[in-house]
């Protein structure tokens, strides 16, 4: 408490700025080394689901604000079990305008040490990477929002609008989701007029940014279950009708299905934007995206990269295999677990339908788990996507700005179910054939950590003034 309040008061003699002179200010050391000693501790709490401790967490986390001066009706800690706390902090403003939501996970998917060549729970570092588990995903952005609403704070910024962080548990899984906790338990908390998310990242080209991506919409979840069953018998006397036999070519099956092509408004927007910066047959087939037909040659070409495939159509992949009972003994049963990533929009019911057509055997059942909640895209109004744009301009000019749909899953879904416009920006620059997101090494380029500090604290003050 002693050194965050000596770091604070380095901060208090600074003079206000007004928000015209955003655009050019440069970070001080000072708030570097704000920031850094608040994604240290955060990167260094081990916030995974086996662990109890998001509610230490976000206890320091509340204790940064605290000694920044914010008072004790503006920290709110609670969450659905007593460690599985979450964290909204408020920053007043005039009231004039609904609050925006800036949203952020502190837990984290599990990390061994043997699995990785450094301790994950420790803020690892070398000349350009900051390395532990979630330095990426996603207690960067929990400790920028953190950084920066103190930063609003000292600078005397007067917003519009209340600017709300909210940090919280069990976005990676469990049954103790803190945004869903908090839109049924503490909804007064996270109502606002849009709310800024992960979800959206700078893309590099040769170390070089290239466009900064901004997710409105996501694909869903959804899980589904394919069993065969046998007779069985002794492995002795084998016979063709096998279990474990029908299972594989079912899945075989599957993996040659295609979905088909559904390319909605996000995904057009962010092709024909896509096509702007690419260049020779890639810029070519990403504009034929746009054509009705699309040239089959430029679709093949295309669907052969994952990440463009998964945002063309819903996908289906095995995840999970179980069979047999014994290894002297024909199989009873075999069954495997089908993750589906559905476009938005779909029905479970219909992709229950197709899988079940693609099985081609009445023999075998094919079966819907659940999954997430569809939701639709938020609107690209020229309020959130133009103060993007503009704050992306001015960070990095002549950049573009790329809509998207993301394949994975984040809370933003059950933002927008609650009728909370949600839009996945982070300004954190990745390479995307080399994320580590839950992978061993997580890491994050250092300038990719300061530089997005700099682009939220604009944008938040874009928005929050607008």
């Amino acid at each position: 408490m002693i050194f965050r309040l000596f770091l604070l008061s380095l901060f208090v003699a600074q003079l206000a700025l007004s928000p015209a002179s955003f655009a050019q200010r440069i970070i001080p050391d000072d708030d570097q080394q704000l920031l850094y000693e608040i994604y240290k501790e955060l990167v260094e709490y081990k916030t995974t689901g086996s662990e109890q401790n998001n509610t230490i967490a976000v206890e320091g986390m509340a204790a940064w604000l605290q000694a920044a001066g914010f008072p004790a009706q503006d920290i709110f800690i609670g969450g659905a079990l007593p460690h599985k706390g979450n964290l909204v902090a408020r920053l007043r403003g005039t009231g004039e305008k609904e609050p925006i939501i800036l949203m952020a996970h502190i837990d984290v998917v599990e990390a061994e040490r043997e699995d990785w060549n450094m301790d994950p729970f420790i803020l690892n570092e070398d000349e350009d990477y900051y390395y532990g588990r979630g330095t990426l995903d996603d207690k960067a952005m929990s400790a920028i929002f953190l950084a920066n609403l103190i930063r609003y704070k000292r600078d005397g910024v007067q917003p519009n609008r209340d600017v709300v962080v909210a940090l919280t548990s069990d976005e990676e899984g469990g049954g103790s989701n803190g945004i869903y906790w908090l839109l049924d338990n503490q909804p007064g908390l996270i109502r606002g007029a849009l709310a800024i998310n992960e979800g959206g990242y700078g893309l590099l080209q040769d170390g070089e940014p290239l466009a900064v991506s901004v997710q409105v919409a996501e694909k869903i979840f959804a899980s589904f279950r394919v069993t065969a069953r046998n007779p069985g018998g002794h492995s002795s006397l084998p016979r063709e009708d096998n279990a474990i036999y029908d299972l594989a070519e079912a899945l075989l099956r599957i993996r040659d299905f295609k979905f088909p092509v559904q390319i909605n408004d996000v995904m057009r927007v962010s092709f024909q934007r896509q096509a702007e910066i690419n260049s020779g047959q890639r810029a070519i087939d990403l504009r034929a995206l746009l054509e009705s037909p699309i040239p089959q040659e430029a679709l093949d070409r295309l669907s052969q990269e994952a990440a463009i495939n998964a945002q063309l159509r819903t996908t289906a992949v095995a995840t999970l295999l179980e069979g047999g009972h014994a290894s002297n003994a024909l199989p009873q049963s075999a069954q495997a677990i089908v993750n589906v990533r559905m476009l938005p929009g779909s029905d479970p019911q219909d992709v229950l339908r197709t899988l079940t057509e693609v099985v081609a055997n009445p023999e075998l059942e094919v079966e819907y788990l659940g999954g997430g909640r569809l939701s639709d895209a938020s609107p690209l109004t020229e309020e959130v996507l133009g103060a993007i744009e503009s704050v992306t301009n001015a960070k990095w000019p002549g950049l573009t700005v790329l809509p998207t749909m993301s394949t994975g899953a984040t809370d933003g879904a059950k933002m927008r179910n609650a009728g909370i416009p949600t839009y996945g920006v982070s300004g954190l620059f990745v390479d995307r054939n080399d994320m580590r997101i839950h992978g061993q090494d997580e890491r994050l380029l250092k300038t990719s950590l300061y530089d997005s500090f700099d682009f939220l604290y604009r944008l938040g003050v874009e928005l929050a003034s607008d």
